[in-house]
């Protein structure tokens, strides 16, 4: 019997695959399917540090605007669950989540400065969140911030939300930094359980007719896979913290390249979007027949074989590689 079993966060798993944030799991009968189709755990779609920060504004506008006035301006407020919506609507969804399903529920904030995160963190943990996932998204548009302040920003980040939680903690990445291995490490000093390797960034595009900046979702394949096989791979056995994989992950094949570089688990998005939720069976299937034809008993038992501290040539992960590839191209003369 092939075993699929793998722990994550320290929560343990039926299999290695997650369903990544999403607004899939906005809707509670499709989380109820992932579930059944085979999903290890849930990462609920994120909850916006812009959210919190209008929640703060935008109820201090309307309970103040008018009410010096004329009396009668009282009644104007809004109805509670109008200006709740946000944070709240998030807690009460996540709080039905946690109580429609057996598998690990893992809450997700999206943000770049601690502001309302060190207080909506617990609140989560308090509505039945296993752990939680801090997305940091942030474009350093400022030619004066520094990348050694953007390191800085991050750890103090997830320092802040660590010291009020009891529920292990992963941040997601993105590839954008000098020294990833580095800031790796600083990110499990500071209190990060796990990391999730990488965040996509979606670029803005150019509207020519309208002359207007447009935003665009292009979804993932897994020709962005290798990106984070290589990272993972380095980091695995480098750092204690755990690892998962996040972008390009649409097949078997690419779950378990994930396990072999060293990742607890491969995270799924895009393909549940292209081919549905109940896709997460197929892919399962396919792992385990792959498992068994090669001989291997287990997810533990492949985990890191192809990492770089494992495989014979650790230079195909560093510069020599790079002449490789290189090296490798042959011209062709056009016909």
């Amino acid at each position: 019997m092939i075993d699929l079993s793998t722990t994550y966060l320290g929560l343990k798993l039926k299999n290695p695959l997650v369903a990544s944030a999403s607004p899939l799991s906005e809707d509670l009968d499709k989380v109820r399917q992932m579930e059944d189709a085979g999903a290890a755990a849930i990462v609920l779609h994120s909850l916006f540090e812009e959210q919190i920060r209008l929640e703060s504004l935008e109820l201090d506008r309307v309970l103040g605007a008018g009410t010096e006035g004329f009396p009668e301006s009282l009644t104007y407020l809004p109805e509670v669950n109008w200006y709740n919506r946000g944070p709240d609507g998030y807690l009460e969804h996540l709080s039905r989540v946690k109580g429609a399903v057996q598998i690990p529920v893992i809450a997700s904030l999206n943000g770049i400065s601690p502001g309302g995160w060190t207080k909506y963190a617990p609140i989560m943990q308090e509505a039945g969140a296993d752990a939680l996932e801090l997305n940091i998204y942030d474009v350093a548009t400022d030619p004066d911030v520094t990348s050694a302040q953007i390191e800085e920003m991050y750890c103090d980040l997830v320092r802040e939300v660590t010291f009020t939680l009891q529920i292990p903690v992963a941040v997601k990445l993105s590839p954008y930094f000098t020294a990833i291995a580095n800031v790796a490490s600083q990110l499990e000093r500071a209190g990060a359980d796990a990391l999730v390797l990488f965040n996509r960034f979606y670029q803005p595009d150019f509207d020519l007719e309208s002359m207007a900046v447009v935003p665009r979702l292009t979804l993932s394949n897994s020709y962005e896979l290798p990106l984070r096989l290589h990272w993972v791979a380095i980091l695995y056995g480098r750092i204690r913290a755990g690892l998962a994989v996040s972008g390009g992950v649409h097949t078997a094949e690419d779950v378990l390249k994930a396990m072999m570089a060293g990742a607890q688990v491969a995270m799924m998005t895009s393909a549940l979007l292209k081919r549905g939720v109940g896709y997460f069976s197929e892919v399962l299937a396919l792992v385990a027949a792959w498992m068994e034809e090669h001989e291997y008993e287990s997810i533990q038992q492949m985990r890191g074989s192809m990492a770089m501290r494992a495989v014979p040539d650790p230079s195909a992960f560093e510069r020599a590689n790079y002449m490789r590839v290189l090296n490798s191209y042959t011209l062709r003369t056009p016909r």
